[in-house]
This record gives C-alpha cells, structure tokens and sequence, in this order.
C-alpha cells in the first residue's frame, strides 16, 4: 500500500493535543493505523507536547482545558498510537470493533443512484457525523464545498477529483474552501470514511432538497 495524502499537520496537532472533534477523530485515527508516516509524525508531536506540559507550572497545569470525551466508537481516537492495521485488509484496527471485517456485512443503505451509506455513532450530544460511503464503478458524486473540515480516508477502491488520485489509506483533508466532484474508479468503485464537522454545501438543486433527509 502506497500512501501518498496525509493528514495536514495541523489536523495531527489537533489530534495529539486531544482538541480534534469525535468524528474527525475517528477518521484520523482509521489513517494512523494503515499510514506509517504519520504514526511517526504523531509520535513527534506527542514527544514535544509532553515536553512542553513538563515544562509548563503546576498551577497551570489545572486550569487546561478537560480531553474530550472517549469516542463513542471505544475510544478509536487517542488511543491510537501503534500500526494495529493489517496491510492485506481494507479495514483498519479501530473499526473493526463496529463494523467487522467484512465490508459485505455493514447493513448498507441506499443513499442516491450508486451510492450507498452506513451511518456510525458518536456520543450523545457531540457535533458531527461519521459515516461509511460505498460508490459503484464510474459513479460521480455531486460537485459540492464544505461548511467547515472534511476527512475523507479511502479504506478500498479509488476516486479521483480536481484535488488529485485517491486510493486505500490516502486521506483528503479538506476545509471550506474546497469544493470537488468526485469520481469512482472505473473498475472498483471505492468505500470511504468520511467525517464532517458541518454540513456539506452541494451545488445541485436537486442535492440540496434531499441533504435535509441524508444528513450529509
């Protein structure tokens, strides 16, 4: 597996401080576990953080601010620190707890022509949403921009869009800024992780009346 997107250093900063929301989390903690690159990465922004709290008094200490709460999903976040992926599967370690090994068994349902979603759970209360995608061969997703950070891990399969080529393990770290449309892989479709702080902003009329019915 050659990885070749990453999470943005900011997001892993995010990430190690404990600061990154549950979904995003997830998603993040699902690309630790298939990208070695950024397991080291995090290994070295924990390393500095931990220094930096030593250093810090220990009346500061009490008034940081509390980690957030385990994920729902048990705890797939911060407690990601160590490849618990198996190279020849498609499911990384920290989701196998919820949907097992089998992308077969998720209880899929029919999201538009082609398309497919499982929704995942968060904690009660938390923004966000966290959700497998299954797109069939050649299928083009509405063009679309975000309201705010979108994580996008291709767990199998590929899809290509104006940002570039997508493939297992490959993470798209998106902000508001970017809008994109993308495309499944002629041959083998793709499955995604995707994980959104808010609502996605679609471009299509008829995307948009039915957003309120997907929750996407």
């Amino acid at each position: 597996m050659t990885i070749t997107h990453h999470a943005d250093d900011a997001t892993l900063m995010s990430y190690s401080a404990g600061t990154l929301g549950e979904a995003l989390s997830a998603v993040v903690a699902s690309h630790l576990a298939m990208c070695p690159s950024c397991r080291n990465n995090l290994a070295q922004m924990d390393s500095l953080g931990g220094l930096l709290l030593a250093a810090l008094p220990s009346a500061a200490m009490t008034t940081l601010p509390p980690q957030p709460a385990a994920l729902a999903a048990g705890s797939i976040g911060k407690n990601m620190r160590a490849p618990c992926c198996d190279a020849t599967k498609s499911i990384p370690h920290p989701l196998t707890r919820l949907i097992g090994n089998d992308f077969n068994a998720v209880p899929w349902k029919r999201l538009s022509l082609g398309v497919w979603h499982h929704r995942l759970p968060l904690s009660e209360g938390v923004k966000g949403d966290l959700r497998l995608i299954k797109i069939a061969p050649g299928q083009v997703m509405p063009e679309h921009g975000h309201g705010s950070t979108e994580l996008t891990l291709v767990l199998d399969g590929s899809y290509t869009d104006r940002v570039g080529h997508f493939a297992a393990g490959d993470l798209a770290d998106l902000d508001e800024e970017t809008e994109h449309q993308p495309v499944a892989d002629q041959k083998t479709g793709c499955i995604c992780l995707i994980a959104s702080a808010e609502k996605a902003r679609f471009k299509s009329i008829l995307a948009r009346i039915v957003q309120p019915f997907t929750g996407l």
